[in-house]
């Protein structure tokens, strides 16, 4: 008997799905840490009528930079809702999701029809051009994405121009990077001070 260790080669690579969890759920943490509290969101206190709309949009531009989080996570509760009470389109939904995984991630092998092999491109294209035909076609699915996204738009236009921002600690930079900014990768310190040298 000998004690002899399998080979590097023979070590099995990860589980693509596995990696592209794990990739969501780090991208989701980061995100989550820039959740403003919900009580700082509906302290009583700081509501009042805008004297016009200039300064509505303006409360509405503070408010979408400061709370940007919490308003998605607004958005995604009023969806989750909407979906919920349309169970036919959550089927509908999670069909076109687990097309989507099982094409990108678990199917490794490209798709070969009538001897004809397609791109990753083609696939893409063929495949977005099925779900949107899916969606906005053949079933309700669009009616309610579009029926969430007025509910949510008017729920975040109401409370940022009715929430007075002057007690938030909103600086220039932050203000300016819009409802999305914690999309976009932060600048690092040192390539900052670089630039100033």
């Amino acid at each position: 008997m000998s004690d002899e260790k399998p080979p590097p080669a023979a070590v099995a690579s990860p589980n693509p799905l596995m990696v592209a969890a794990g990739r969501a759920k780090d991208s989701v943490a980061s995100i989550f840490k820039e959740r403003k509290p919900w009580g700082e969101l509906a302290d009583r206190t700081s509501f009042s009528r805008p004297a016009n709309f200039a300064e509505a949009m303006s409360r509405l531009r503070k408010n979408a930079a400061y709370f940007r989080v919490n308003y998605l996570l607004f958005v995604g509760v009023v969806t989750a809702v909407c979906f919920c009470l349309h169970p036919a389109s959550l089927f509908v939904v999670a069909f076109l999701a687990m097309a989507w995984l099982y094409l990108f991630i678990v199917r490794q092998a490209p798709i070969v029809i009538g001897g004809r092999t397609f791109s990753e491109r083609e696939k893409f294209i063929g495949i977005s051009i099925v779900s949107l035909i899916v969606t906005f076609f053949l079933t309700s699915v669009g009616t309610i994405l579009f029926l969430a996204l007025g509910i949510s738009v008017a729920g975040i236009a109401l409370h940022g121009s009715l929430r007075v921002p002057d007690d938030l600690f909103t600086d220039e930079a932050e203000t300016q990077q819009g409802l999305f900014g914690f999309l976009t990768a932060p600048t690092s310190s040192v390539a900052n001070g670089a630039n100033l040298v």
